[in-house]
């Protein structure tokens, strides 16, 4: 770039000067640089199409649902509960048509909620019919779940792409014919947030982006953790999970007022005794934490 400017400077000083010999020099540096420019784009495009390649080539792993995995969109299409994820999936994609949502990030105000087993319901349902390429990632890197709920524990993941050992193919798991793919936490780590902080998340992000349609990210608890900041500012849109008997209502307004306002597109009652509508969604809207009930307002 500075080759550019200085080249870019000598030409407007020589075009007064009536030196011709040293403008047509300094446009010469500008096409080299100019094609410099386009040979390193080339090139860029080439390896993420090499990548996308890869992630469509990449083998079936074969899954063994854990016996306690509550995935009822995988192992019981005709029950209410997969029903109601198929409603909240339609209201996904019509959000999608709206706006800008790829990244959409599951949370909770604290473990134990189940956003684990929302975020995967979510992926099989949001792959079903297979119109979409549907990405389930595990960012969870203190307490992950996801890999345990398939029986592929011991597999590498997002740990290890983001200290460098492995490249974002061998980090990705395409998932028998659920019709979706994993990236799992991969290995414990002891410093988690400093990991997620790194600026190899971010080329992350850039690489996975343009292969899926949707990136369902399981992310820690909102509260008392700071890992889930990381994960708002990656993410287009915020879902929030709920369980009655166990989230107290102080501790879903702290982790309403914690979240990126703006990007929170509803809470979802997880584990609700009654299979209704109007019990089974809660909502949120404005900038105050406001919890209220309604059918078919949630989303």
């Amino acid at each position: 770039m500075s080759q550019i400017f200085d080249a870019i400077h000598r030409t407007e000083a020589n075009r007064h000067t009536g030196d011709l010999s040293q403008v047509n020099g300094a446009l010469e540096l500008l096409e080299a640089a100019e094609r410099q420019r386009r040979s390193a784009q080339t090139e860029h495009n080439a390896q993420r199409a090499l990548e996308r390649e890869a992630f469509s080539r990449l083998p079936f792993t074969t899954v063994r649902l854990s016996p306690r995995a509550m995935l009822a969109c995988i192992t019981d299409p005709e029950c209410p509960a997969t029903e109601k994820f198929r409603y909240v999936g339609v209201r996904l994609r019509h959000l999608q048509q709206k706006r800008h949502i790829k990244w959409l990030l599951i949370t909770s105000s604290q473990p134990g909620e189940g956003k684990s087993t929302v975020a995967a319901n979510l992926a099989a349902t949001l792959a079903a019919g297979g119109q979409q390429k549907v990405l389930l990632l595990d960012g969870d890197l203190r307490n992950p779940a996801l890999a345990r709920l398939f029986g592929l524990d011991g597999l590498p993941g997002l740990t290890e792409w983001l200290k460098g050992q492995i490249s974002p193919a061998m980090s990705v798991c395409r998932l028998g014919n659920l019709g979706f793919w994993l990236l799992p936490a991969g290995g414990v780590t002891e410093e988690p947030l400093a990991l997620l902080q790194s600026d190899r998340l971010s080329d992350l992000i850039d690489r996975l982006g343009p292969w899926f349609d949707w990136i369902i990210v399981d992310s820690p608890p909102v509260l008392p953790l700071g890992d889930t900041s990381v994960w708002m500012r990656c993410s287009d849109a915020i879902l929030l999970v709920t369980r009655p008997g166990q989230t107290e209502r102080r501790q879903l307004q702290l982790a309403l007022e914690a979240l990126e306002q703006p990007k929170v597109i509803g809470a979802l009652v997880n584990g609700s005794v009654e299979a209704t509508s109007r019990s089974y969604y809660h909502y949120y809207q404005g900038r105050k934490a406001q919890v209220s009930q309604g059918p078919d307002q949630s989303l």
